[in-house]
């Protein structure tokens, strides 16, 4: 696989939003065994806290850069944006100098079983985007793969997704999804290649991150 480099923030998302477009690749929320934790207070001043660079997958070739919170969901949210609501949502772009790029996407929802309920139709989402691709595009191939559950706050998963076009670069995304309390965060990374340029382990620490810090 060759990555492509890119030198303006404007190259870089577009590139992403690109990629995501012709791949796949979701992820879910998953509550603990066992019942369920005291929640903790939260005032209406709380704010989520996200990620920053240096808490994404490591780059080989180029430093992560961040963009602003923003309210809402971004243009391009593949496999989940039919799952997340616009109310309540914010989210954080985060590229780099070559064709990988990542988001986070946080929730905050009216409570706590509103939260459980939105993370598992993420997942749903997630397991399903595969085929709804193939039925979208024929000519395609895809698949998935479900890296597990992560005992983070009130709960994450990991999953993968693989897409490819006839005459396209193929695509390898990997999604987070967690929750702590009423607030859900999908995290999402993605460049051009396969489950072999997937680096699961470290963004299995990249989603573990975003879930405990959502409210430290």
């Amino acid at each position: 696989m060759h990555l492509r480099k890119y030198t303006t923030r404007a190259a870089a998302v577009a590139v992403t939003l690109a990629v995501a477009a012709g791949t796949a690749v979701a992820t879910t929320g998953a509550a603990h065994a066992g019942g369920k934790r005291p929640q903790p207070v939260r005032t209406a001043q709380s704010a989520p806290a996200f990620l920053v660079p240096k808490e994404l997958p490591p780059h080989p070739a180029s430093d992560w850069y961040a963009g602003d919170v923003t309210k809402g969901l971004p243009e391009a949210a593949f496999c989940v944006a039919n799952s997340l609501p616009t109310t309540g949502s914010s989210h954080r772009m985060f590229w780099t100098e070559y064709d990988t790029g990542a988001n986070q996407i946080v929730v905050r929802t009216g409570s706590a079983a509103a939260a459980e309920k939105l993370a598992a139709a993420v997942e749903a989402g997630i397991r399903r985007c595969a085929a709804d691709y193939q039925q979208q595009y024929p000519q395609s191939t895809a698949s998935w793969r479900d890296y597990g559950t992560l005992p983070a706050e009130d709960g994450a998963h990991v999953y993968g997704v693989h897409t490819s076009q006839p005459e396209s670069e193929p695509g390898i995304h990997l999604f987070g999804v967690g929750r702590d309390g009423r607030t859900v965060t999908v995290v999402s990374w993605g460049q051009m290649g396969d489950y072999t340029h997937a680096p699961v382990t470290e963004f299995r620490h990249t989603t573990t991150t975003a879930v405990v810090k959502l409210f430290p």
